[in-house]
């Protein structure tokens, strides 16, 4: 397995090759042996890399969710990395001057909310303003390039947690997204992609052989990645995802909230693939100051067959019986987990009492819909 910037530099080099290359990048830019991208492409004798561009979470993926970054200099380059999750979330004029070509090399994890890949997007659109070309550096969807799963976004209620008609779980590389973005969506750039060298839609990111490194705080493996597509959704809640756990995004719970019957609750529908179980758990100064130091109660989720299990109908589920049973403690970060679900249908029905299969009864017709789009931008078996 060779990623992109191997492919990039080995077989296309001529994209970048006697150019000042700007790098839109962070930690997770490495190639198979764990080198950064950066040193990869600052140590070339044909490359001259002028400058370089973080996302949320930083160059060095510290930062929490939703906290600024400030502009900075790489220490080991001596480099400006321009913050693009700070005053600005595109390239300015200003930050691409004298760049002749930007590159993207970031670790998504294939979940419509992860902001990665409209930083990629806005890349792309600046570039495009300025008349340079963008190319993809290519990775691995880590929980693999399987169909689509969960609802697909009304651009009603697009943000930079989703920007574009996407499903919950998309099933698509960086790259991939990037050629639907300008084919689907009318992004107007120069496109090139340095693609994966031996991926295959079925691999999950174990599979790869690829070092993982964790893309933000809270993605720690591929379990919270896994099950990221339906309980980032609780996000929009009062209660913890975990932040603040080993176990980000594994479980799901609150102080008051009865652990024991929401798993057996949610065990009762059947759900393929997962395993339910109560448990509890303390946040230890969790990001997003749910019950820091207060025990939780709540569920955890394991997966137990990933090729029929469906994170994005199991977050409905769980949403479900979780609001059933708190009752009036329930609360909704209405406008936060509006933008998360990509339409306000799924919370206004869940507060109506609609069932699960109800609430997702429109999906199959929008990913029908969608998969005909992605077809035409998908690039591996």
């Amino acid at each position: 397995m060779r990623p992109g910037v191997e492919v990039l530099l080995t077989d296309s080099l001529h994209l970048v090759e006697g150019r000042r290359v700007g790098l839109i990048t962070n930690h997770t830019g490495i190639d198979a042996e764990g080198v950064s991208t950066i040193d990869r492409l600052h140590g070339h004798p044909s490359i001259e890399l002028v400058a370089l561009y973080s996302p949320e979470h930083g160059i060095r993926g510290t930062a929490e969710a939703g906290e600024l970054v400030d502009h900075s200099v790489d220490e080991a380059t001596g480099l400006p990395v321009h913050s693009l999750y700070g005053e600005t979330r595109r390239p300015t004029p200003a930050m691409l001057e004298g760049v002749e070509v930007l590159l993207f090399d970031i670790q998504d994890i294939g979940t419509r909310y992860y902001t990665y890949v409209y930083t990629m997007a806005l890349g792309m659109e600046a570039a495009g303003e300025a008349g340079i070309p963008f190319v993809v550096l290519d990775r691995p969807n880590p929980i693999g390039g399987g169909p689509p799963q969960g609802n697909v976004l009304d651009p009603a209620f697009s943000s930079f947690v989703g920007m574009y008609p996407i499903p919950m779980r998309h099933g698509m590389t960086p790259g991939e997204l990037a050629r639907l973005y300008r084919d689907g969506f009318g992004v107007r750039v120069e496109l090139h992609v340095a693609p994966l060298d031996g991926w295959e839609r079925s691999m999950l990111f174990p599979e790869t052989g690829l070092p993982w490194r964790a893309p933000s705080p809270n993605m720690p493996d591929l379990e919270s990645a896994l099950h990221y597509p339906g309980t980032c959704l609780f996000e929009g809640t009062n209660l913890s995802v975990g932040r603040g756990t080993p176990r980000a995004f594994q479980q799901i719970g609150a102080p008051w909230l009865d652990g024991e019957a929401l798993a057996a609750a949610v065990r009762a529908h059947g759900l393929p693939g997962v395993e339910v179980e109560a448990v509890r758990f303390t946040p230890e100064n969790p990001g997003d100051g749910m019950y820091g130091g207060e025990e939780v109660s709540g569920v955890r989720l394991r997966v137990t067959d990933a090729a029929r299990y469906d994170p994005a109908r199991t977050g409905v589920v769980l949403l479900f019986e979780a609001r059933a049973l708190a009752g009036e403690r329930w609360s909704w970060r209405a406008s936060h987990f509006d933008r998360l679900a990509g339409t306000d249908r799924l919370r206004l029905g869940i507060e109506a009492g609609d069932s699960p299969e109800a609430l997702t009864s429109e999906w199959a017709a929008e990913l029908e819909r969608f998969e005909a789009l992605r077809r035409e931008a998908l690039l591996y078996p």
